[in-house]
């Protein structure tokens, strides 16, 4: 019985970190209003200079507007899921919050899973302005057909980048590095991941480098979701299944070198 109430007790904790990670998150509000304008300032840049021309997709011709939707999407979810943890985990650790968290009631997993709750969270909500902003604005369709290809692929999706933020977090030495270290190891696989321009014509040595990377998988499984003329369930097994390995050498790399206290 007592087993019982220490596991009520110790959920009953989480939540209510998930509380205050919340309610941390929105009194900021200038890396809350950040974090939804920066992605959809892309979607509007990038439509208002490719959107009205046409492309090819399997099966048929599309504006540009349907391969930045879902691209964009991708994009949002990997800042919140990646970026942001990355960089909060850090910045808390190196300020003493961890250390000092350690010595409450509060088990240490409760931390970081209110932590992880409060990305997913913020990148469904982005997901929603996406497709939402998508649909209004620039007619393009929402999959239908392909939705349970499209949600598989935004949970796997952000669980790896939850799991690779935290592993680089592991690894950054200390919270002015953090910045650099974090956005230089995500922002160059954007350019030629199929996120801020197509790879169709690159040359091969880049898409093999892009391979390697979860971001490219990604990206390409988010595509062919949004295929409108996609005539199967939309899912793309192989970068799946790169992504889930993605995600437990994320789980490995966190688990083995993840610091509670600020490096010396």
């Amino acid at each position: 019985m007592s087993n019982e109430c220490i596991q009520v007790s110790a959920f009953t904790l989480a939540l209510r970190q998930v509380r205050y990670e919340n309610t941390t998150f929105w009194r900021n509000p200038v890396a809350a209003i950040f974090t939804f304008v920066f992605p959809l300032m892309f979607l509007v840049i990038f439509n208002l200079i490719f959107g009205n021309t046409e492309m090819a997709l399997p099966g048929g011709t599309v504006t540009t507007s349907t391969f930045y939707v879902p691209a964009i999407t991708a994009l949002s979810v990997i800042g919140a899921c990646y970026t942001n943890v990355a960089m909060g985990v850090c910045f808390s650790r190196e300020r003493g919050v961890f250390k000092r968290v350690r010595g409450t009631p509060l088990p240490t997993w409760a931390l970081l899973f209110g932590r992880l709750a409060i990305a997913i969270v913020v990148a469904a909500i982005l997901v929603v302005i996406m497709l939402g902003a998508g649909a209004l604005f620039y007619g393009v369709t929402l999959p239908t057909n392909t939705l349970p290809a499209f949600l598989v692929t935004l949970v796997l999706g952000a669980a790896t980048f939850c799991a690779l933020g935290l592993a680089v977090a592991s690894i950054v030495p200390n919270a002015d590095a953090a910045p650099a270290i974090v956005n230089v190891s995500i922002l160059p696989l954007m350019f030629i991941s199929d996120i801020f321009i197509r790879m169709e014509d690159s040359p091969a040595w880049v898409t093999i480098v892009a391979d390697i990377f979860p971001v490219r998988h990604f990206a390409q499984a988010m595509h062919t979701s949004f295929n409108p003329f996609e005539t199967g369930a939309g899912f793309e097994p192989l970068h799946l299944l790169v992504m889930a390995a993605w995600l437990v050498v994320g789980v490995v790399v966190a688990v083995r070198f993840f610091r509670w206290e600020p490096r010396r």
